[in-house]
């Protein structure tokens, strides 16, 4: 039976066993559908752990009556985004898009939930991308360790590996094999509709039955039983490319399934709070930073310690410290206030859930689909009712070493980087442009009109005395207040010469408390109103609604008086200084570094580098000095979004931040345009990494004031900006399979820009693969766009102005943007009226006066050097 409670939130199973839950939220005219199929790397057939991940992909290479290519371009021509994730028990689909085309989006999925092509021929496509997501995930040390750590606690069951897979699975994998593995799971009855945005509930359900009624159930094969062994404690070794080691000492915890889950999420919380013992690592000067992470599953969950520690350093003496602290929380429990402020930790961060349509989506999802809960509020019910005995009960059975798996991460430096001049001729690879198809007929009245989106975001805006701008967009979705702030800087030009470094010790000593509160009394005071707090030269607070003038009174004070007590001082600089020897010799850093060289002229602001002996000279006064001449409320700016009226926003800013005054002239935080950069290749060799990380770039002498940024933009948005509907992603993904992923991008400043590619693929794919992105922006620069596709980027723009309104982190982010980089408010208004004036000619005019394909700086990071 439909039924509808107050919160507007309806839920109803349809006669084919499709479960449908639908929850108004009004923060933008904008919805997220969830299609969960309740199937997973559990389900996988024995010697094929990747089946449920592979089937995913498969997904988006079209079903009967809808191909891949006019999925992507009704998707891109709704200014929607999507996406897909495969966990051990779920396969999830989420589609973003203006409300206005809900229809269009039920209908995608209700044809996808029928049938799914799964040939040989899309399959070995589409194997080569996946074999290239497999090989990035295995370029990371830190999934290593984690795929390590599943192996040991849940040995023998479908638990032991992630749902990633194999190359050598996948190598096996067959289309047959995979269309055998939808017709089993893929069923309405095995499923769970969310969906979320500004909807009519009832005529959101009426689409539901109207198109997914009719999808017949099937008889859904019996699930693998889940059968745990004993734990066997083993310490484990691995190699990393971070600038520091780290440990992760690893144990079984509860599942989902578990009456005492909502125990080990505050238990969780409790371990990562810094007044916690763990913490108390840091501020000793016995590790650089710790915390405890969670990822339950069904029957079980992994929980894990980690602590990091600078290269050079004797990682077993840390692995003791942190058992030994373990060991000891689990034998004497945890204070009270610690497992309170846990809890108001996690509805705090329920109630931030409703900030974005998405996100909203993905926690419902998760609560329907994965935890087996009747809705998120469920989940918080039950977190109310932790006790301190229950916290105390569950560490100390599962905080057990001699259950528990320990990797130690030792890093691991890099040679030199070896560049050359250029990166010589590659023979352009023929790949003719994919024709126009004819698209479904329900989908093309959505692909036609461009649409003229009013925006919502109506801010209020004031100067304040001292210089503040304040920025207030009050938003009334959830009973939360969110504050982010910028003050503008520049430590490559406001760092004194030879005290490179001190903005990085400055920055760590921020969270040691202020003038009036010690570091542990100020984390009490913001545990007390479960607020979440960061200072800085961009600094944030999120807070509920009622306690918002004592968060903001807690910000201000971090900000404007910061204690930068001198014991802290002496451990912060030690800690940077030991990771930035780390660093110089990572990988990262090395690629970072050729980047900027290659770039920018020689002895450029940029190119100025923290060491450790610049670190270590620094003394507390430097630290000082630098805090007040770069804090200043004349460069700074402040954004406040949610629950909160202009007049008592501004009333509590400016009490609190209104005496902060500056003093001396004001710095000049802008660097200075370049000339263009020469071209060049250069490689880093990162041994940890089996795909190379490709990244191609050029300077502009472009800014964001010109006005070409809006045709390039355009443009960007039918080259690669556009994801699954972009050229580049379906010459170097969909055609070829030589890449999982590919970007590109303006990076669009005041005085300086860059364009930028990045892609991954296997070493000796590189030269193809940049051949084909030279010869993509060659006939940007040669041919005009086809004017169905320039549509459709129009469109796609356009309404990426609603869905940037959908997140109230968006919503504070974009005005923060705008208000640094000199733009008005309505920019994006301004920008729509832009676009739909542009025309072909205008972007070919646009790229080929700016993009030099010729002069792009190439940089590898990957096994090999060239």
């Amino acid at each position: 039976m439909d039924r509808v409670p107050e919160d507007e939130t309806l839920k109803a199973t349809l006669e084919n066993g499709l479960r449908a839950v639908i929850v108004r939220n009004n923060l933008a005219p904008v919805v997220t559908t969830a299609v969960n199929y309740l199937v997973g790397s559990n389900e996988a057939p024995e010697g094929f752990p990747g089946m449920a991940h592979a089937q995913e992909h498969m997904m988006f290479r079209g079903s009967p009556g809808l191909t891949a290519t006019q999925l992507t371009d009704v998707i891109a021509a709704m200014g929607g985004t999507f996406d897909a994730n495969t966990q051990q028990t779920v396969t999830q689909y989420f589609l973003t898009l203006p409300t206005q085309d809900l229809e269009v989006a039920l209908q995608i999925e209700a044809i996808r939930m029928r049938g799914v092509l799964d040939t040989g021929r899309l399959w070995s496509l589409e194997r080569g991308a996946i074999e290239q997501e497999i090989a990035d995930d295995l370029s990371s040390p830190d999934y290593i360790s984690y795929t390590r750590a599943l192996a040991g606690l849940f040995k023998g069951t479908p638990y032991a590996h992630t749902p990633l897979g194999s190359i050598a699975s996948f190598d096996r994998t067959t289309g047959t094999m995979l269309r055998k593995f939808y017709d089993a799971w893929y069923a309405p009855n095995n499923a769970i509709l969310v969906i979320v945005g500004n909807v009519e509930p009832k005529k959101a359900l009426a689409g539901v039955k109207k198109f997914f009624g009719p999808i017949p159930a099937k008889k859904i094969p019996d699930r693998p039983e889940i059968r745990f062994q004993p734990v066997r404690p083993e310490t484990l070794r691995l190699k990393t490319d971070q600038a520091y080691g780290l440990i992760m000492i690893s144990f079984r915890m509860p599942g989902y399934r578990s009456p005492d889950y909502p125990v080990s999420q505050v238990l969780a919380d409790v371990l990562n709070n810094q007044r916690g013992s763990l913490f108390t690592l840091v501020p000793e000067g016995n590790a650089l930073f710790t915390g405890f992470r969670l990822n339950t599953l069904p029957d079980a969950g992994l929980g894990y310690a980690i602590a990091a520690f600078p290269k050079g350093a004797d990682s077993s003496i840390l692995v003791d410290r942190v058992r030994r602290i373990l060991a000891r929380d689990g034998e004497k429990g945890f204070p009270a206030d610690l497992v309170e402020a846990a809890k108001r930790a996690r509805l705090m961060n329920g109630e931030l859930q409703k900030n974005s349509v998405s996100g909203l989506a993905a926690a419902w999802s998760k609560a329907l689909a994965v935890e087996g809960r009747q809705s998120p509020e469920d989940g918080l019910v039950a977190v109310r009712k932790v006790s301190v005995a229950d916290v105390d009960r569950v560490a100390a059975r599962h905080l057990k070493m001699n259950e528990a798996i320990t990797t130690i991460l030792t890093p691991e430096g890099s040679r030199k980087a070896v560049t050359s001049a250029s990166s010589g001729n590659v023979k352009p690879f023929p790949s003719p442009r994919v024709k126009p198809v004819k698209l479904p007929h329900w989908a093309e009245k959505t692909l036609k009109r461009v649409p003229r989106p009013p925006s919502r975001v109506n801010p209020f805006v004031t100067v304040l005395a001292n210089g503040i701008t304040l920025i207030v967009e009050p938003e009334s979705v959830s009973d939360t207040v969110s504050v982010y702030g910028h003050i503008r800087n520049k430590p490559d030009l406001q760092a004194p010469e030879g005290k490179d470094g001190v903005d990085q010790v400055l920055s760590r000593l921020l969270s040691y408390g202020t003038t009036t509160l010690d570091r542990l009394a100020f984390q009490k005071a913001l545990d007390e109103i479960g607020a979440n707090e960061s200072a800085g030269t961009d600094f944030s607070l999120q807070v509920l609604s009622q306690y918002f003038e004592r968060g903001v009174e807690l910000l201000a004070d971090n900000e404007l008086n910061p204690a930068l007590p001198e014991d802290a001082f002496t451990v912060t600089r030690q800690q940077v200084a030991s990771t930035i020897a780390g660093r110089l010799r990572s990988p990262d850093y090395l690629a970072e570094r050729a980047l900027k060289a290659a770039l920018f002229p020689e002895n450029d602001p940029t190119l100025r580098q923290a060491t450790p002996a610049s670190v270590s000279s620094l003394t507390l006064k430097d630290v000082k000095d630098y805090y007040r001449k770069v804090f200043r409320p004349d460069l700074t700016t402040i954004v406040a979004v949610g629950r909160v009226t202009p007049e008592r926003a501004l009333s509590v800013i400016e009490e609190r931040f209104g005496p902060w005054q500056a003093t001396g002239p004001r710095p000049d935080t802008l660097l200075a345009p370049v000339p263009a950069n020469k071209p060049s290749t250069t490689a880093v060799r990162n041994r940890n990494r089996v795909q190379t990380r490709v990244t191609l770039v050029q300077t502009l002498g472009l800014f964001r004031s010109d006005p070409d940024y809006y045709a390039l933009d355009l443009g960007n948005h039918i080259l690669g900006g556009s994801f699954f509907a972009s050229r580049l992603y379906r010459d170097l993904r969909e055609e070829t399979g030589l890449v999982y992923y590919v970007t590109s991008s303006f990076e669009v400043g005041l005085t300086r820009s860059l364009y930028v590619v990045n892609f991954g693929c296997d070493p000796q794919n590189v030269p193809r693969a940049r051949a084909i992105v030279e010869r993509n922006l060659k006939e940007m620069q040669t041919a005009p766009v086809p004017a169905d596709r320039l549509q459709q980027a129009k469109a796609l723009l356009l309404r990426e102005i609603l869905l940037a309104e959908s997140n109230v982190d968006l919503i504070a982010d974009g005005l923060l943007y705008r208000s640094i980089h000199n733009l008005p408010l309505d920019e994006p208004i301004q920008a729509a009226r832009r676009y739909l004036k542009l025309t072909p000619e205008d972007v070919k005019a646009a790229f080929a006066k700016w993009l030099r394909p010729g002069d792009l700086v190439q940089i590898t990071e990957g096994p090999t050097e060239r």
